[in-house]
């Protein structure tokens, strides 16, 4: 994904932005090049990172209310421009592969009979058509921040309430992190939201109401707008398409091996000559795609590894310990300390707080 993300991240850090470039090795000079792009990896350990140095556990959300206009050029110009906010909507679909690889946008009318959650500003014709749309990584087992997933969300928020001059207040709101322990944090994102959101959904999601998109922007320049759209297609031209990269499909592979719940990898199974096999290349030539790609075979079997772990956990049928053979892991041991690493806690204490 562009290295415009690790920038705005680290923007939105403020006077922990420095150490937070420290910790991860992200050097935010690499977003003046548009054509600079960080790993999925990379981008989840800013988010974590900077909401750990900040102490903010709602960094995401805060982080979308500080957004302005340019911060993610043509594809932010792309949906600034368009005459409605669903045609901004569709065109987030469409160009936002222009910023990242991994998230894809999906649109889905609700014509009428729409189960809003209760909100003070909630619109009085709950079953008036609505509009959802869902934001997901397409690669399966990927890990994102939460923090990422809830500054996506509330960006539609905060960009609708941009283009329309006031704000935009959503139906209902979904989103796949757990709820908060804070009452406060969970406070928060009602707040910025405008609505309660369910947790622990399957994708995130926002249904907004219908008649606010289609409503015409006083502001809009066709003229204006016609050029960006014409220079945000030249740019997907250019971009590799969904499922083309050597990362996504060695993300694909990995997943596939050890997504098998109940049934352990044979041994090797998710190694580098196995997936090279898989891929009919050689080990040398996979290792030098993924390098140009900005990763690495071990990068991305530890990031497949970190959320099949999150999702194995999150089933209490499955031993701990089975989890770490499922993953490939020769020991628990190997596995604890892997979870650790990714998320500063051990398996147990994950599960008991969900729990």
């Amino acid at each position: 994904m562009s290295a415009k993300i690790g920038a705005a991240i680290v923007h939105a850090a403020g006077r922990h932005g420095a150490a937070l470039q420290a910790a991860t090795g992200f050097d935010v000079a690499l977003a003046a090049d548009p054509d600079a792009r960080i790993t999925l990896t990379l981008e989840t350990q800013l988010w974590d990172q900077a909401a750990r140095l900040t102490g903010d556990d709602a960094f995401g959300l805060h982080a979308a209310e500080g957004i302005r206009q340019g911060s993610f050029d043509v594809l932010d110009y792309a949906v600034r421009t368009a005459p409605t906010l669903l045609g901004a909507l569709e065109r987030l679909v469409r160009y936002n592969r222009l910023v990242h690889d991994a998230a894809v946008f999906s649109l889905h009318p609700r014509p009428g009979q729409v189960a809003a959650a209760a909100d003070a500003h909630a619109d009085a014709n709950a079953n008036a058509a609505a509009v959802r749309i869902e934001h997901a990584l397409r690669i399966a087992g990927a890990r994102q921040s939460r923090h990422a997933a809830e500054f996506t969300v509330a960006s539609l928020i905060v960009i609708g309430g941009q283009m329309l001059g006031q704000r935009l207040h959503a139906r209902a709101a979904e989103l796949t992190s757990p709820a908060p322990a804070s009452p406060a944090i969970a406070a928060e994102h009602a707040r910025v939201l405008g609505v309660a959101p369910r947790w622990g959904q399957r994708v995130n999601a926002l249904e907004l109401p219908r008649a606010a998109l289609e409503q015409p922007l006083v502001a809009a320049d066709p003229a204006l707008s016609s050029v960006i759209e014409r220079h945000a297609e030249a740019l997907l031209a250019r971009r590799p398409a969904p499922g083309d990269t050597t990362a996504e499909r060695v993300r694909r592979l990995l997943a596939e091996v050890l997504g098998q719940a109940g049934q352990a990898p044979e041994e090797g199974a998710a190694s580098l000559a196995a997936v090279a096999a898989r891929l009919h290349a050689s080990e040398r030539s996979v290792q030098r795609r993924l390098a140009d790609e900005g990763t690495s075979f071990d990068a991305l079997l530890d990031e497949v590894r970190h959320g099949l772990a999150l999702q194995f956990l999150g089933d209490p049928r499955i031993a701990i310990a089975e989890v770490a053979f499922l993953l490939g892991y020769s020991e628990p041991s190997a596995f604890h300390r892997a979870f650790k690493r990714w998320t500063g806690k051990t398996p147990s204490e994950l599960r008991r707080r969900a729990a």
